[in-house]
């Protein structure tokens, strides 16, 4: 019995009604759905750390939860594991048309334009009408924001340069300010998330990937902040203890120090 068959009879053994697992035998798929979730950014987070060996052990756990997924699929008579991989295999063979058939392009462009009409065209043979269709609503806010932007492009709906796109988000900061000077909750929320909305475009016209831009900001502004306790403990202080012009100060050292 190979890997793969051992950990689905695991699962199988596990779902079992009478000699399985209670808590296992009690999920369902919205249950099991924020691990799922919750797996996956366990996987990008050792691959951020470069921990191989937690990548592996990580994957493992991402993979538990594809085999957990397919096997209550099965038990309700939808699909099985088999079914999940051969349809992947048959998605990944129809979107490399250059590998697998006879489909040539000239550069790397050619072939991801064609990659997207082959998306398209799978778009509206299952029903999709909307541009917007098929973007998961689960999706971080940030990484949600950038899809809607990348649908929308496709058919025209987009700034061929940049400048404009820096217009726009001076504008939406604008009317934030506006916003702000009415005080106004409902009206400052709104305007704030266009500004958010813009910065996600300017990151896609940038070609950088917002989520990612922002866990590395996340990263760097931890990174300072730790240093900058480490700094005030020596003192023989708690930061709390120090003003904020004394808290810029020592955040400007720290800035120096890590440049």
């Amino acid at each position: 019995m190979d890997s793969i068959h051992e950990l689905l009879h695991i699962m199988a053994r596990l779902r079992d009604p009478e000699r399985g697992c209670e808590w296992d035998c009690a999920q369902n798929f919205a249950s099991i759905a924020p691990h799922t979730l919750e797996e996956a950014y366990e996987v990008a987070d050792a691959i951020a750390r470069d921990d191989r060996a937690a990548l592996k052990d990580e994957l493992g756990d991402l993979l538990l939860q594809v085999v957990f997924h397919a096997r209550m699929a099965e038990e309700e008579g939808s699909f099985d594991f088999a079914a999940v991989a051969a349809a992947i295999s048959a998605k990944l063979i129809r979107r490399h048309p250059h590998i697998f058939g006879d489909a040539a392009y000239a550069n790397l462009a050619e072939q991801n334009a064609a990659w997207e009409r082959i998306k398209a065209t799978e778009r509206q043979q299952q029903g999709e009408v909307s541009a917007l269709d098929s973007i998961p609503l689960a999706l971080p806010a940030l990484s949600r924001a950038a899809k809607l932007q990348k649908r929308v492009a496709r058919v025209g709906f987009d700034w061929p340069e940049l400048e404009p796109v820096l217009d726009k988000l001076d504008e939406e900061l604008h009317e934030l300010r506006r916003a702000l000077a009415t005080d106004k909750a409902a009206a400052i929320r709104d305007e704030l998330g266009d500004v958010l909305f813009s910065c996600v475009n300017l990151a896609r016209h940038l070609g950088e990937n917002p989520e990612t831009v922002l866990q590395d900001s996340n990263r760097k502004f931890e990174r300072r902040f730790r240093r900058l306790e480490q700094q005030v403990h020596r003192s023989g202080r708690q930061p709390e203890q120090l003003s904020l012009a004394e808290l810029d100060a020592v955040w400007e050292q720290v800035k120096q120090e890590q440049k």
